[in-house]
């Protein structure tokens, strides 16, 4: 778990440490990203502000969603 910032959205501050995993390497590119249930549980915040989490990270390219097998780090360019 994480001290949370009270004055920055608490998914924002979730999809800060995933995307510094991706990266240091933590999370090499075509391997899963923690599921919104994981991140739920490690970081002790709402399923939908998980939901939110992998939302701005597939927005930003930094993962891709293959329905019925999870979410997957994305390439980078």
């Amino acid at each position: 778990m994480i001290e949370f910032a009270p004055d920055v959205p608490r998914w924002r501050q979730v999809a800060d440490v995933i995307r510094q995993r991706i990266a240091d390497g933590t999370y090499p590119p075509r391997t899963r990203v923690p599921s919104v249930i994981q991140l739920s549980t490690e970081f002790g915040i709402a399923q939908a502000t998980a939901q939110k989490v992998h939302a701005g990270l597939r927005e930003d390219g930094l993962i891709y969603t293959e329905p019925g097998l999870g979410s997957f780090v994305a390439e980078q360019r």
